[in-house]
């Protein structure tokens, strides 16, 4: 294992509403909630699987698909592609699960994946229709705010 030096995921994420810093210059990169429009770039790969071009046509749908093509890197997601059809298999080794979820994070598919390459989904519009249903509650932030929010009474 090494030793010392920074890790990928060690220290606080990156806060997007946070003030620009010195050492925190890079930008974030706000990505359409509607995702990617247009024709779907033809699978690298020689001899796709069913699967496989199922998958395809979906990840290109994506927000993060523009950056994706910004960057030409139709041959990463093709390969994650075809590795995530192979762990869906009964006989998947572990060692694929961890490389499917290491190629998501670098492709920005995870939330991790997201803050690392400083992409963010655009929130929709107030005119933009939401799913209906409860608004979620805010936690409380103190302990007798916690205990008073279970028990239900004031205290």
């Amino acid at each position: 294992m090494p030793k010392g030096g920074a890790r990928s995921r060690s220290g606080p994420a990156p806060d997007p509403e946070a003030l620009r810093r010195e050492r925190d210059a890079g930008e974030w990169t706000i990505l359409p909630a509607e995702g990617r429009q247009g024709t779907t770039p033809d699978f690298p790969l020689t001899w796709p699987e069913q699967r496989e071009m199922e998958l395809w046509e979906h990840f290109w749908t994506m927000p993060q698909a523009l950056m994706w093509e910004r960057y030409s890197q139709e041959f990463e997601v093709a390969l994650y592609v075809r590795r995530l059809a192979e762990a869906e298999g009964p006989q998947a080794s572990v060692a694929l699960g961890t490389l499917v979820r290491q190629m998501a994070d670098s492709l920005g598919l995870t939330s991790p994946g997201m803050r690392a390459n400083r992409w963010r989904i655009e929130r929709p519009s107030e005119g933009d229709e939401t799913p209906a249903g409860p608004t979620p509650a805010i936690a409380p932030t103190s302990a007798r705010a916690r205990l008073r929010a279970v028990s239900g009474g004031s205290g």
